[in-house]
């Protein structure tokens, strides 16, 4: 006898490997031949891939289902950390920068989760500041290629902010990914 459940049925798109979110061939982020060369390049292309992690998680969803809470008291939910991470992005500039910080995004303390809610206004609104925060940050980054130059008044090295910025996108893919599956079940890498 079946039983009922809140739960909902583990699915995937991939066919080659069930495992994984989406079969190779069409997958964006390119894993297939040799590894770029060089150290810089090469945190560019990890960080480049979390980042298309992140939004493959939250890819098909609507406002509802992105700004679905995990378990309480937790507010994250994939539309927070869309805003989250545009957040974070914005952090890091003010690290790197000698001038006046630029101001939070999301206002108050977790504004970023706790302003996430199932509006399309507030999707379009998380993926545009995102895309704008990563840019900005990569433009400001680009102009200081020597991973060892400290930067801004905290004097942080390029390198570091680099790692820091990959460690933290991949701790929210890996927040991301146990999200989706409540969603709707979608599982893979």
């Amino acid at each position: 006898m079946a039983r009922m459940t809140d739960q909902p049925e583990r699915w995937t798109r991939a066919t080659v490997h069930p495992d994984m979110w989406t079969d190779p061939d069409d997958d964006p982020r390119d894993n297939e031949g040799p590894g770029p060369d060089g150290e810089l390049p090469t945190l560019e292309g990890v960080l480049r891939d979390y980042r298309l992690t992140l939004r493959m998680k939250c890819e098909g969803l609507d406002p509802e289902r992105l700004a679905r809470r995990s378990v309480p008291p937790s507010t994250m939910s994939l539309l927070g950390l869309l805003r989250h991470l545009a957040e974070a992005e914005r952090d890091w500039l003010n690290w790197i920068s000698d001038g006046e910080p630029l101001p939070k995004l999301y206002g108050r303390r977790d504004g970023d989760f706790d302003g996430a809610v199932a509006d399309q206004a507030v999707v379009d609104a998380a993926y545009a500041d995102l895309e704008r925060e990563q840019a900005a940050t990569d433009a400001a980054l680009a102009r200081h290629p020597d991973l060892g130059e400290r930067l801004g008044r905290e004097k942080i090295a390029v390198r570091e902010l680099l790692v820091h910025r990959i460690e933290e996108y991949a701790r929210h893919c890996g927040h991301a990914d146990l999200l989706r599956e409540c969603v709707d079940g979608r599982v893979g890498q």
